[in-house]
């Protein structure tokens, strides 16, 4: 399916630093014209960042009421008009298409394909869906200066399906993922408190500590993403994640469904601050 996937135009190409200090707008641009295809944690900080899965729309509303029944792993943020890719409540000039860095195409459930664009995949009956991401909260972790070693070695989160079930939906069902971060007890229990603040995204943690409790057999080996290397003293956090509805779009077997890549998601215009409870909203 590759060759049905525009590709961007392209431009020089960049690498994650090259990222500090531009905006969330400009950050889309270079998106958009294929400059870029890795993770976006700490890109554009301060702003909100969502997962995204694109659906026809005789699924959309099954998939919105998954959302709704599962508010912590799956916290919408924003759903386009049907057949309309500009996601308009989440910032200027949003083209659901082409603005994520890369893209995966899941046809029967099965992984097809992982594109950097789909402006030539769109189709008129395409619903598309931005869920609260966990990049969010992070930011606000690094303001309290809690390490998150992924993001200081330039990795992408380590992604895990638990036997946590989520309320079903239509066809959307499933375990839920997680995301997992090493921390030493005392920053968990700090970043458990100023998660909560966001429950737009994902919240405080689901889990803290033994993996096996939640159905991981293995911490070194992710479903998605990379292994984080443990220090002395550290115990395993783990979140609610918005790679989620890829496993539940993997049992429910749409005949097609678009997603981010993980790591690569939707940065918006949308301040973190929005969906802080501390803080007030304009």
């Amino acid at each position: 399916m590759g060759s049905a996937a525009k590709a961007h135009s392209g431009g020089a190409a960049m690498v994650y630093n090259d990222f500090a200090g531009l905006s969330a707008f400009d950050s889309r641009q270079h998106f958009r014209q294929g400059n870029y295809t890795g993770h976006t944690a700490g890109i554009a900080p301060g702003m909100l960042q969502g997962n995204v899965a694109i659906l026809p729309a005789d699924y959309a509303l099954d998939f919105a009421r998954y959302c709704q029944r599962n508010p912590q792993p799956c916290p919408l943020i924003g759903v386009s008009d049907t057949g309309n890719p500009i996601m308009q409540t989440l910032g200027e000039d949003v083209d659901i298409r082409s603005d994520v860095p890369a893209y995966r195409i899941y046809e029967n459930g099965e992984l097809k394909d992982e594109v950097t664009d789909i402006r030539d995949l769109w189709r008129n009956d395409f619903v598309a869906f931005a869920i609260g991401c966990s990049f969010t909260f992070e930011d606000a972790l690094m303001a309290e200066g809690i390490e998150l070693r992924h993001i200081d070695q330039n990795k992408t989160v380590g992604m895990y399906i638990t036997n946590i079930k989520t309320e079903p939906a239509g066809p959307f069902s499933g375990g839920t993922v997680v995301s997992m971060r090493p921390m030493k007890i005392s920053d968990a229990v700090r970043a458990s408190a100023i998660c909560a603040r966001f429950p737009h995204a994902h919240g405080a943690p689901v889990h803290i500590g033994d993996p096996a409790q939640i159905g991981i057999k293995d911490i070194n080996a992710p479903d998605w993403g990379d292994m984080t290397e443990f220090r002395d003293g550290e115990i395993p956090v783990f979140w609610a994640c918005g790679v989620t509805p890829q496993n539940a779009v993997r049992l429910a077997r749409p005949p097609i469904c678009i997603t981010h890549a993980p790591g690569r998601m939707l940065v918006s215009d949308v301040p973190a601050w929005a969906i802080d409870s501390k803080k007030p909203h304009s």
